[in-house]
């Protein structure tokens, strides 16, 4: 179980993300806690399945709850790949979320 503390952190934390994306005018339509099954995740990564890291990857994103938005608005995904950030951190822009509240 989480601290109090930590759930502070965790709600400030999405709270930003959501901020950021309404500030560009997107908006949220849905949004829900899940956690992923191990299938679901190798479903939605199966493009990776041949990496390496592909069953360290399926084994975190299953490990526990994900906050699953859906977002409305013109360039949303391009947006959203861009605030997340690359794959790989040193190729990612600046800022990015993994690099701010990661």
């Amino acid at each position: 179980m989480m601290e109090i503390s930590e759930l502070r952190l965790l709600c400030i934390q999405i709270s930003e993300i959501i901020s950021r994306f309404e500030r560009k005018g997107f908006k949220l339509v849905a949004i829900k806690i899940v956690v992923p099954s191990k299938d679901f995740a190798k479903k939605h990564y199966h493009d990776l399945k041949e990496r390496p890291f592909f069953n360290g990857l399926c084994d975190f994103l299953s490990s526990g709850p994900v906050i699953a938005m859906v977002w409305e608005g013109e360039g949303v995904i391009k947006y959203g790949r861009k605030l997340i950030g690359a794959t790989d951190p040193q190729k990612s822009e600046q800022p990015h979320l993994f690099g701010g509240l990661g």
